[in-house]
C-alpha cells in the first residue's frame, strides 16, 4: 500500500493491533500489520522478558508499546502510602462488592488480604513509566510508543525522540486532538465511543472527521481511526474519511493468540452489539466492557460512585480475579459476572479464528470494498 505512514514504520498495512498478548504482537506484525503491546502493568523486567520473546518470534518486523499515563489521577505527583490508600476507600464500597459477589454465591473470604503496595500507581507516573520505557526502547523493533489516555508527558516524549521512535496518541474528542498536535505528537488515534477500554462519548463515524478538519492547521499528522472497527470495508471508510490507517482492540480478543479468559471469550463469540457498557467500575473511568452482571450492579441506583483510579482498580481487581478463576471453573454466578474490556465491534466477533487469518481477512475485506468504491466511481 501507498502510504507515507506504513513506510515510515517498516510495515505493508495500516492495520494496528493492540493487545496485551505478544503472540498477538508478532503474528500480526509478522501479516502484514504493526502490533502494539500494552505495556502499562509491567514492570521494567517482566516487559524486558515480553520483548525478548517478540524479538525472537517477530522476524524482525516492527512493533510499539503502549503506556497508561493519564493526565489526572487520584495522586498524580506520588503514589499515596498503603495506608493512606486504604484510609481512602470508603468501607461502603467494600460492603457493596461483597454484596455482589454474594448475591451470586461466591464467597467473600479473603477477598481484601491482597497486600496493597505503597507504590500503587506508579506505573501511571514518571517515576514508574520512565524505567519502562528506558528497556522499550533497547529494542530496535519497537518503532512507536502510545500514551492511551492523555498528553504524552514530555519525558516520554523526550526519550522517544532520543531513541528515534515516533510518538502517538489517543484523542476521543477535537480537544484532546489538538492538545495532542500542540504538543508534537506524531500520530493522533482518534477513538470513537464504540471502541473497548477507555473510551469517549462520541462516535467514531463523527469523531474522525472531525478530528482532521482540526488538525489542517498543524501540518500532516496521521490520524488512525479506532473505535468499533473489526472488518476491512469498515477500515475502508475510515480511510476515505481520511484517516491513514485503523486502530483494533477488540476485534483480537477471540482469537486463538488472546489471552481472554477462556469464559469470556465464550460470552463474546455470542455477544452482539448491545451488550456492551461504558462504566467506571473497574478502572474509575469510563470503560467500555462487556455486560454482565457486575456491570449492571454497579449502574444500579443503590450502588456507590465509583472511586477515581487507581482506588476503584484496589476493590475491583480483587474481586474481579475471584470471578475468573471461578468461571473458568464453571461456577454458574462468576460466570454471569464475568466481563472484560471490549467495544460495540464485538457483535462482528463470531467467530473464533487465528490472529493471522484476522489480518488476512481485513485485507480482502479492504481489497473488495475499495474495488465497490472505484466501480461506483467508473459509472
Amino acid at each position: 500500500m501507498k502510504s507515507a505512514l506504513c513506510d515510515k514504520l517498516g510495515m505493508e498495512f495500516p492495520l494496528f493491533a493492540f493487545s496485551h498478548c505478544r503472540d498477538v504482537i508478532a503474528e500480526v506484525s509478522k501479516a502484514g500489520g504493526f502490533g502494539v503491546l500494552g505495556a502499562a502493568g509491567h514492570t521494567p523486567e517482566s516487559l524486558e522478558v515480553e520483548l525478548n520473546w517478540i524479538d525472537d518470534h517477530i522476524d524482525g518486523r516492527p512493533y510499539g508499546v503502549d503506556l497508561l499515563l493519564p493526565n489526572s489521577l487520584d495522586s498524580k505527583e506520588e503514589a499515596r502510602t498503603a495506608v493512606e490508600i486504604e484510609a481512602a476507600i470508603p468501607q461502603e464500597h467494600k460492603r457493596y462488592i461483597e454484596s455482589i459477589l454474594a448475591n451470586h454465591n461466591i464467597d467473600t473470604k479473603g477477598l481484601w488480604d491482597r497486600e496493597i503496595s505503597d507504590h500503587l500507581g506508579d506505573n501511571y507516573r514518571e517515576i514508574g513509566a520512565s524505567p519502562v520505557l528506558d528497556v522499550a526502547f533497547k529494542h530496535p523493533g519497537v518503532r512507536m510508543v502510545v500514551n492511551a489516555l492523555g498528553v504524552p508527558p514530555e519525558f516520554m516524549r523526550e526519550k522517544a525522540r532520543e531513541a528515534g521512535v515516533i510518538v502517538g496518541a489517543l484523542a476521543g474528542a477535537t480537544v484532546h486532538a489538538i492538545k495532542h498536535a500542540e504538543a508534537g505528537v506524531d500520530v493522533i488515534i482518534v477513538s470513537g465511543t464504540e471502541a473497548g477500554g477507555h473510551c469517549g462519548e462520541i462516535s467514531t463515524m463523527v469523531v474522525v472527521p472531525e478530528v482532521i478538519k482540526a488538525l489542517q492547521p498543524y501540518g500532516d499528522i496521521p490520524v488512525l481511526a479506532a473505535g468499533g472497527i473489526a472488518t476491512g470495508r469498515q477500515m475502508a471508510a475510515a480511510m476515505t474519511m481520511g484517516a491513514a490507517g485503523a486502530w483494533c482492540g477488540s476485534v483480537w480478543l477471540t482469537t486463538a493468540e488472546a489471552e481472554t479468559a477462556p469464559a469470556v471469550k465464550e460470552k463474546m463469540l455470542v455477544a452482539d452489539s448491545r451488550q456492551t457498557v461504558r462504566s467506571r467500575s473497574r478502572t474509575g473511568k469510563y470503560t467500555r466492557q462487556l455486560q454482565s452482571a457486575w456491570t449492571d450492579a454497579w449502574h444500579s441506583e443503590d450502588a456507590p460512585v465509583p472511586l477515581p483510579m487507581p482506588l476503584q482498580q484496589v476493590i475491583s481487581e480483587p474481586a474481579l480475579s475471584r470471578i475468573s478463576q471461578l468461571a473458568e471453573s464453571g461456577h454458574g454466578g462468576a460466570k454471569q459476572l464475568a466481563t472484560y474490556f471490549v467495544g460495540q465491534a464485538v457483535g462482528l466477533m463470531n467467530q473464533p479464528t487465528s490472529t493471522r487469518q484476522v489480518v488476512y481477512d481485513f485485507m480482502e475485506d479492504f481489497a473488495e470494498a475499495t474495488d465497490r468504491l472505484a466501480d461506483l466511481m467508473s459509472e
